[in-house]
């Protein structure tokens, strides 16, 4: 039986067994799969068995359906390739070896390694501060924690510019009055 197997970093090992003819993928609970993190959308995607095939069909996500890192709107999802909703990687695995027969004639170097589907490659996400370049560390903010109040110099520029226009146009009436 085909399952999505889960690779992204928090939900590794969590795999969704596809039974159904359609099953419709996303973010939030009223889908038969659902993945709960921002970058899926709500309604993210639908996969359709249809006889051998396992098609992926995107409804328009916003971060978009990739299968090997190629976007697509409608694509066969193959055993052993990655397929990603948003930031979330997820492998399909039938249970069956990949196939290792080759046709009759073909070179050693002309087959294909055989894969093991049964190992959990964990992809992480983002980027962790010791992984950064530079000293090692966090950068050195000296005396600030990049939280200070910020300068209102542009707001009093404004305030004293009106004072000076309401001070200006009173001067003039008082002008056009007294003349």
């Amino acid at each position: 039986m085909a399952r999505l197997v889960l690779l992204s970093e928090g939900f590794n090992g969590r795999s969704y067994e596809l039974k159904v003819d359609k099953t419709t993928v996303g973010r939030v609970s009223d889908n038969a799969f659902e993945i709960p993190e921002a970058s899926v959308s709500s309604h993210h995607a639908e996969i359709l068995l249809r006889g051998n095939d396992i098609v992926i069909r995107d409804l328009g996500s916003t971060n978009g359906t990739f299968i090997n890192g190629e976007k697509i709107t409608e694509a066969v999802l193959k055993p052993g390739q990655t397929l990603r909703f948003g930031t979330i990687d997820l492998r399909l695995d039938t249970g069956d070896a990949p196939a290792s027969a080759s046709p009759a004639g073909a070179t050693t170097a002309a087959r294909k390694p055989k894969q093991n589907l049964d190992q959990t490659v964990i992809i992480p996400q983002g980027v962790k501060l010791d992984e950064l370049g530079g000293a090692g560390g966090p950068p050195n903010l000296g005396n600030t924690t990049g939280f200070e109040k910020k300068s209102n110099r542009g707001g009093k520029i404004f305030a004293i510019a009106v004072i000076i226009a309401i001070v200006g146009l009173l001067g003039a009436l008082a002008w056009v009055l007294f003349k």
